[in-house]
């Protein structure tokens, strides 16, 4: 079958309301591409919104396992597959092409759970040969987001961090997190968890057309508020940050979310991985034409002249001067608000916690 690779068309804006992404295209891995266009004879009223499609995944197991230098973990859980906050810059939007679907509005809208993830999580904590390291939810997609509501999967998944004394980390865009505060509040009491949530922008109208259906950056204010005050040490991230466009804010994020008791701060430079690249440029010609030439010129100055560099070591931070300008801001705001790192969670406490029939030990006094 002959590939063919048209250009993406933009769809209606009465289609895609409340989205991120504003065209489909297919993904990179099919056969054949397929493009719509106008042919005069569509009404407006027979373009209804996208509305999102639920899949069930059955995984074998569940824990993801990586070999990145530049992350601080090797293990990781994701409940969903795609995400309805629909960030336009979300760099987990090309995975959803390995399951024959778009990383444009497919990602957003044709989305797979894994209703059985809190047993497979046991399962691989009961094995004998399994050995605790901290384990990160919200790496590929948000383990808050609206999909949770409905599901409670990443509720049933702290349970059994909690139970198995398991040390986690949280990384989302939601403040539906303070829902599972009764969870979260114990874990911090046994050095078990971090929570990071990552505001991209205070500004409520951008926020609103580049990650629709997340909360709103002062809803994700209020939820490192609540966390803090219940103990649960809290991060900000500030991320991304995207070059004449928000960059200009990571002082203000940051400042904003340490008033409200985070203490610690990250930031990271917009990635443009493989339809990244077309998505956001779409998204620039919809939402910020007059800014696009200044945009993507200083991203393709933090990455050695192209969209993107992969390399391990420089792809979460960049380089060149536009990049060591953004560093260097990051590390005055960090000394000004006397920023620490957050104290190491305890790996010590692991436990597995008995089965029924199981024998009791000799020197139980229970």
């Amino acid at each position: 079958m002959t590939q063919m690779h048209p250009k993406s068309t933009i769809i209606p804006a009465q289609t895609r309301r409340g989205r991120g992404a504003v065209s489909n295209a297919s993904g990179r891995f099919e056969p054949m591409s397929r493009e719509g266009f106008d042919d005069g004879w569509d009404l407006e009223e027979e373009t209804p919104p996208i509305q999102r499609e639920i899949l069930t995944e059955s995984p074998r197991t569940i824990i993801s396992r990586n070999k990145s230098p530049d992350i601080p973990f090797d293990r990781s859980v994701n409940a969903y597959r795609g995400c309805e906050h629909g960030c336009i810059y979300c760099f987990a939007r090309p995975t959803h092409t390995y399951l024959g679907f778009s990383a444009g509005l497919d990602f957003e809208t044709k989305l797979t759970v894994k209703p059985d993830a809190a047993r497979l999580l046991r399962k691989a904590f009961d094995n004998p040969n399994y050995e605790p390291a901290s384990l990160a939810l919200g790496t590929n997609t948000d383990p808050y987001q609206p999909l949770e509501k409905e599901y409670r999967i990443t509720r049933s998944i702290l349970k059994v961090l909690l139970e198995y004394r398991h040390p986690f980390s949280i990384t989302t865009k939601s403040s539906m997190v303070v829902r599972d505060l009764d969870i979260l509040s114990d874990a911090a009491m046994l050095g078990l968890v971090r929570v990071a949530l990552s505001i991209t922008t205070l500004n409520h109208r951008l926020a609103r057309l580049m990650e629709p259906r997340a909360s709103t950056p002062q809803r994700r204010l209020w939820a490192i508020e609540k966390l803090s005050a219940k103990g649960v040490p809290c991060m900000v991230m500030a991320a991304p940050m995207i070059p004449a466009l928000t960059d200009h804010e990571m002082e203000g994020i940051i400042s904003a979310a340490v008033d409200r008791g985070a203490k610690q701060a990250q930031y990271i430079p917009l990635r443009m991985p493989l339809e990244i690249k077309d998505l956001f440029r779409e998204w620039l010609d919809t939402h910020a034409p007059d800014r696009k030439a200044r945009i993507l010129r200083y991203i393709r100055e933090t990455h050695g002249g192209k969209d993107y560099d992969p390399q391990w070591g420089t792809r979460l931070r960049g380089t060149g001067p536009y990049a060591a300008l953004m560093a260097a801001r990051f590390d005055v705001i960090r000394k000004k608000l006397a920023l620490k790192r957050l104290a190491p969670q305890r790996h010590d406490l692991f436990q597995r916690p008995p089965k029924q029939g199981d024998q009791l030990s000799l020197f139980d006094q229970n």
